[in-house]
């Protein structure tokens, strides 16, 4: 026994070296390691994870290394860094790596790995295996599919590449909303990747994306909603928009992002969105249904002319003054999201016309709004608006506004006042429940920064998604409007929810045009009616001769610098209008 102890121990020189030095590196490589493995079983000797002082453990180049071998993980609790590149670990790990508590570099590849499941992986999700681990660096294997809980297992991971596998896609559990919030780089290059999620926008803090060389056929335009995304490569794709596809080969990153923004043709706008955002997914197919109702049958029917919903979008280019929202960054901690729109040619005179407009907007902050969670919705009365706007974020009390129907308040103090509000409405009524405003004061809870529309008056004329300013209220005679939507979830329910809002508005235009109900204005209003509408062929009302169409107008959403982050409507928008509505663009 002694003879064969004494023939380890020269065997493994390294190891003792290691040992009697406490040494917090260790690296074997060279070319005799490769026959010391083999006659080890293909597995690291038992006698390394003796080295619990053990920082940096590197094994590199050896053909014969096929699993690190069991007690890996309990002898060796305070790796920092483990590199296993260019051996034959594969198909699996077995047993799995970790967990390893304190590794923050984990380096396997070149290796012969097609598989990481479960027990033979990287270490287990619940507790999290790798729970430090920054880097990872899976490159050069055989995998055909990554772990569906890697984000669990490795939740703080910055850097991942993968180039150089046989990947077909990622598992939608990868871009789930705060899976990886500090993932910046990952490299897919050289896979066989066949589609990408819009939820890669939920990679918060990616910088680097590189997906060269895969079998791509779109780009989500939900990828320029990355708001650190700095350089991205997807040369080697075969792209449906050729037009895109150019770029991505000579483009900047900014141009192809901007690109993305404005929905440019083939960016696999919303595509695969139900596979990572459900309530997106449910919105959408609500909204749906609700415009084949209120079609009806008009794919079967023959529509006239007269009666179609016309809408006419003007291009910024054909706008000599148009509307631009500048977005400050500390907004988007808080309610990153917004779109804008302006509409022309609304007729809330008649009856009760206004009424039911402000209706619209409660049914639609009920239902595809989700009560205000999902998206607010916002309508101002254009006139009144200065140009350009600023939405931004600030502390509550700093915030000023004149809340509509009160009088001016900081927001920390009409909060305040709600809530009082709130629960003496609790008592009067002997409920839980309460109406309003109320219902809407828990989305606030938690923020050190409250969102807010900021005119060129450096008034704040929106407060989402408590309330809109007196300043820029709608009444009877307003004839053009200023609609926002912000939203703390994506860009597109911001998209999703203009859309039904301006196709609603556009719907009930056409009702009021055709019915022109009785009603009249107050006095006041008749004045201001009087003047501001003198001119009857200015007046919504005045078209008889066939459909008068609404028209919106685009609307740019720029950061401080002055690059596009979106414009509505684009291409892509008011896509899927019913058959009665016809779009001019």
């Amino acid at each position: 026994m002694a003879a064969a102890a004494v023939v380890v121990s020269e065997s493994w020189p390294e190891l003792e070296l290691a040992e009697r030095e406490r040494r917090r590196e260790l690296l074997l490589t060279g070319p005799g390691l490769e026959e010391r493995v083999r006659a080890a079983g293909g597995q690291l000797p038992p006698r390394l994870f003796t080295l619990p002082l053990l920082h940096y453990l590197e094994v590199s180049g050896c053909g014969s290394l096929r699993a690190p071998g069991p007690g890996l993980a309990q002898g060796l609790p305070q790796l920092h860094s483990l590199v296993l590149r260019r051996n034959a670990l594969g198909p699996g790990l077995s047993p799995e790596l970790g967990p390893l508590p304190a590794l923050r570099v984990l380096d396997l590849s070149g290796n012969a790995l097609e598989a990481l499941p479960p027990g033979h992986g990287l270490g287990p999700a619940e507790p999290p295996g790798l729970p430090q681990l920054q880097s990872l660096n899976l490159s050069g294997n055989r995998l055909r599919e990554l772990p569906a809980d890697l984000a669990r297992c490795a939740p703080r991971l910055q850097s991942l590449n993968l180039t150089g596998n046989c990947l077909d896609s990622f598992p939608a559990e990868l871009f789930r909303p705060g899976a990886l919030p500090l993932l910046s780089e990952l490299a897919a290059a050289d896979n066989c990747l066949r589609e990408l999620s819009p939820d890669i926008a939920h990679l918060a803090s990616l910088k680097t994306l590189d997906l060269s060389n895969n079998q791509l056929s779109e780009i989500p335009a939900e990828l320029a909603d990355c708001p650190k995304l700095k350089e991205i490569n997807f040369r080697g794709n075969k792209l449906r928009d050729k037009r895109l596809e150019k770029m991505v080969s000579g483009c900047q990153t900014r141009s192809i992002l901007e690109y993305l923004r404005v929905g440019g043709r083939g960016c696999g706008k919303g595509k695969g969105r139900a596979e990572g955002s459900e309530k997106e997914e449910s919105r959408r197919k609500r909204r749906e249904r609700k415009q084949r109702r209120e079609g009806g049958d008009g794919e079967d029917q023959d529509v006239g002319d007269t009666g179609r919903l016309l809408l006419r979008v003007l291009h910024i280019s054909e706008n000599p003054t148009p509307l631009t929202v500048r977005v400050s960054p500390e907004v988007r901690d808080v309610r990153p999201y917004i779109v804008g729109a302006v509409v022309r040619g609304m007729d809330l005179q008649p009856g009760n016309a206004l009424k039911r407009f402000l209706t619209l907007q409660t049914k639609l902050h009920e239902d595809l709004c989700e009560k205000r969670t999902a998206a607010t919705v916002a309508t101002h009365e254009l006139r009144a608006v200065r140009g350009p706007l600023l939405y931004c974020a600030r502390p509550p009390q700093d915030l000023k506004i004149i809340p509509l129907g009160r009088k001016e308040a900081k927001a920390k103090d009409l909060v305040r006042q709600l809530q009082l509000e709130a629960e003496e409405q609790r008592k009067q009524k002997k409920r839980q429940t309460v109406s309003g405003l109320h219902r809407y004061l828990h989305l606030l809870d938690g923020n050190e920064n409250y969102p807010c529309l900021v005119d060129a008056d450096s008034d704040v004329i929106s407060f989402p998604p408590i309330t809109n300013s007196e300043k820029t209220k709608v009444k009877k005679t307003t004839s053009d409007l200023f609609l926002e939507v912000t939203s703390a979830s994506s860009l597109q329910t911001c998209k999703d929810v203009m859309d039904a809002l301006i196709l609603k508005m556009a719907e009930m235009n056409k009702n009021t045009l055709e019915n022109k109900e009785e009603g009249s204005l107050s006095d006041t209003e008749a004045d201001a009616a009087a003047g501001q509408l003198s001119d009857p062929s200015t007046s919504p009302s005045a078209a008889k001769d066939g459909p008068s169409p609404l028209v919106v107008e685009q609307v740019r959403v720029v950061d401080l610098e002055g690059s596009l982050k979106v414009v509505y409507p684009s291409k892509a928008d008011l896509a899927t209008a019913p058959a009665h509505v016809t779009v001019m663009r």
